[in-house]
């Protein structure tokens, strides 16, 4: 197989210890999307916001790569085509896992941005209101992270590598966030086999030819066997 794209979802860093949006009990069950996922949000409570990612910043440094993100490394070391990997993960357990050239298309944890003049630098363990930019000296310092209503980061690389799959692979994804819940019916025109790895169906499950439920642990290790 010469090129198979993989989008992963919360739900494979889920059995690390990293919460879902649905997951009740934790940080995002304490919060609205609208007051932290949001740039209407951050404006109205800056504070807030940054404690929020603070959080998730020190939960994901916590958090240690499961045998599924392992087995997409190896995957991805031992292939004789190419595998991108695209992710709407904002942590970093692909890259500890030993994948390369992650395509973070929700932004990363570890990054920082400002919102004045657009500049990028490793972000702290811990931000705050007071945070500067280290290239204008504003005070608006945000999480690299793509809010609702913002658009995805490297769209254009992502569509192009869909228009070039021989296999488009989703992992641990919900359906509901688009423009990621329609990279199948993309890759599907583009004449890509797919298939779904999930807990449970996902909302666009009808679209994809091969589904493998259960643990990410348990279905992502067979499937790259399988294709090894």
């Amino acid at each position: 197989m010469k090129k198979i794209v993989i989008l992963t979802g919360a739900g494979i860093s889920a059995e690390s210890g990293l919460g879902t949006f649905r997951d009740e009990g934790g940080l995002w069950a304490q919060h609205r999307i609208e007051d932290v996922a949001t740039p209407e949000g951050f404006a109205r409570n800056p504070d807030l916001v940054h404690h929020f990612y603070n959080a998730r910043r020190v939960q994901a440094q916590q958090a240690r790569p499961n045998a599924a993100h392992e087995a997409l490394a190896r995957l991805q070391s031992a292939s004789d085509g190419e595998v991108i990997l695209v992710t709407q993960n904002v942590d970093d357990l692909h890259e500890r896992a030993g994948s390369q050239n992650v395509i973070h298309m929700h932004g990363a944890l570890s990054g920082a941005l400002c919102a004045s003049c657009d500049a990028r630098w490793r972000a702290p363990l811990k931000m705050n209101r007071d945070s500067i930019c280290p290239k204008c000296a504003a005070h608006s310092a945000r999480p690299d992270i793509v809010w609702f209503g913002e658009m995805p980061y490297q769209m254009d690389e992502i569509y192009h590598h869909l228009r070039e799959a021989d296999l488009f692979a989703a992992i641990g994804t919900s359906g509901n966030v688009y423009p990621a819940a329609g990279f199948v019916q993309d890759a599907t025109q583009f004449g890509a086999g797919t298939i779904e790895l999930n807990l449970e169906p996902s909302a666009t499950v009808s679209a994809f030819a091969q589904t493998s439920f259960g643990k990410a642990t348990d279905t992502v290790p067979a499937w790259v066997e399988s294709l090894l």
